[in-house]
């Protein structure tokens, strides 16, 4: 089984950045891709970014130019660095990773993110 482990998350003021990372862990062949998605009270889990293990990105588009995804494939971890951080950035933000030869989708605990003065 995989485990995903988040950290990162915590309490800004707008403008200001925080980076969150992931850190996959148990039995798998490589990755395939890892990713972040966000949920806020009200609304559908949305796309803030996806990375595949060869370095290809995919952003949502409220997070474009602010927000930067990165993966170290050795450490089986992906980082988000979010910067210029605004109010409705606030949610609490999951990991996901996909594995090659695995049929199963992994999702990590979350963890939030609060931007408010």
């Amino acid at each position: 089984h995989v485990h995903l482990v988040e950290s990162g998350g915590g309490l800004v003021q707008p403008g200001e950045s925080l980076r969150l990372s992931c850190a996959a862990s148990g039995i798998f062949i490589s990755i395939n891709y890892m990713g972040w998605y966000r949920q806020t009270p009200g609304k559908q889990r949305e796309l803030v970014a996806t990375i595949t293990s060869g370095g290809s990105t995919d952003y949502g588009d409220s997070v474009k130019g602010r927000f930067t995804i990165s993966i170290d494939n050795a450490k089986n971890t992906v980082f988000l660095q979010m910067n210029s951080l605004k109010s409705e950035d606030t949610g609490v933000y999951y990991c996901n990773a996909d594995f090659w030869f695995d049929a199963e989708e992994y999702w990590g605990q979350g963890t939030q993110v609060t931007v408010s003065s």
